[in-house]
């Protein structure tokens, strides 16, 4: 496992969340429903953009997270970006973040899958860095936030050698093992199949500098070559290296690596298909939540907020209908569906019971407290993300 992975992957896909974000308040905002349009002005929109990438740029965090360590869970790992989501006005409930989770990671899979070498990872990053900096271009500090976490990023990545890149994919390729959730935009361009699995092409350019396979070569005991054979590979010569914000050849296709997907796309087009999603205990965990608010507590002072004062702010779906949004909050999981749980209590505190409650109204945290392998890194992120 690389214990350089988590930066690379909280920027790829905290770059795919704001590019999400950005197309939904755009089409919040020019719906042809009267309930709904002019909810979200430009200037709400530019200031949940601003608040957002700042906090995610801001020196504080990159600090803590450019730090050698272990990559998270996705439970830990969604918490954290739903912490980040909610920076600012902008509210979002579970079923709207379960889904918005799922178009993030399945985004930033297919850009990995397309990339010819591990160095490439870079690129992508290179691309989400250079587009969340023209959302920001008109505010001149969180601008220069994010100008400085870019030459960090290049100034950790670019010595590690070829062996530390293809260790920092293989981390990437494990993580992403058990999503297949289908994306209704790569089904319709039939990059994945109907199981959610991508349908990738044999054919292509091969990464600069590396020869195109067909060749088979015998050497005696000298060393020396004494015959050769070949064989068609269906591949071709990469013209030359892939710079950030180039093109990248793929089949009869060309995509731009880490570019914003949904900027051409209709609102309706960017949604997952139901089927098997990431299985998340929803359930309140109110030791998490006081331990979370004592490490704010300790690094610069947090108050805690009720559940009414944190959704007093603009609300986003990332559902057609609230209809919609209601079943799938209420639905669940078609594992969970299908068998039915039932709960004996054999002794019941009144005083204790009602403090449970009380201390549950408090918490906030959709996906619960942060599990994973550094489980303490990840509270030192959530608690300096509040005080932030």
């Amino acid at each position: 496992m690389s214990m350089r992975t988590l930066p690379l992957v909280f920027i790829n896909l905290g770059g795919e969340m704001i590019y999400i974000l950005e197309q939904r308040l755009r089409a919040q905002d020019t719906s042809e429903d009267n309930f709904e349009k002019g909810v979200w002005s430009e200037m709400d929109r530019k200031r949940v953009l601003k608040d957002i990438i700042g906090t995610m740029f801001s020196k504080a965090f990159m600090d803590e997270l450019l730090k050698p360590q272990q990559l998270y869970s996705h439970r830990t790992l969604k918490t954290v970006l739903t912490r980040l989501a909610h920076a600012s006005i902008m509210r979002l409930n579970p079923a709207s973040m379960d889904r918005l989770y799922e178009l993030m990671v399945m985004a930033f899979k297919y850009q990995v899958f397309l990339c010819p070498r591990p160095k490439d990872l870079l690129l992508i990053s290179y691309n989400h860095i250079d587009t969340i900096r023209g959302f920001v271009k008109d505010a001149p500090i969180v601008l220069n936030e994010v100008d400085e976490a870019h030459r960090r990023i290049m100034e950790v990545y670019t010595p590690l050698p070829e062996a530390e890149f293809q260790l920092l994919r293989q981390t990437l390729l494990i993580f992403f093992q058990d999503m297949h959730v289908r994306v209704s935009v790569f089904l319709k361009d039939k990059v994945q199949k109907p199981n959610g699995r991508f349908a990738l092409s044999t054919s292509g350019p091969v990464p600069h500098g590396v020869e195109v396979p067909g060749i088979i070569r015998v050497f005696d005991s000298r060393g020396r070559e004494v015959r050769r054979k070949a064989f068609p590979a269906g591949g071709g010569s990469c013209p030359g290296p892939i710079r950030a914000g180039s093109l990248e050849l793929h089949g009869d296709r060309v995509t731009v690596l880490g570019k914003n997907m949904y900027g051409v796309s209709q609102p309706g087009e960017t949604h997952t298909a139901k089927g098997p999603a990431i299985k998340s205990d929803n359930s309140p965990n109110p030791l998490a939540k006081e331990e979370l608010n004592l490490l704010a507590r300790l690094m610069g002072g947090m108050e805690v907020q009720s559940r009414s004062a944190a959704e007093s702010g603009f609300r986003i779906n990332l559902f057609p209908t609230d209809k919609e949004e209601e079943e799938a909050e209420t639905s669940g999981t078609p594992e969970e569906s299908e068998c039915a749980v039932i709960h004996i209590q054999a002794m019941q505190d009144v005083q204790a019971s009602s403090e449970l409650a009380r201390i549950a109204g408090e918490f906030t945290d959709p996906a619960g407290g942060p599990e994973g392998p550094s489980g303490s890194k990840g509270d030192d992120l959530l608690a300096m993300m509040d005080t932030l």
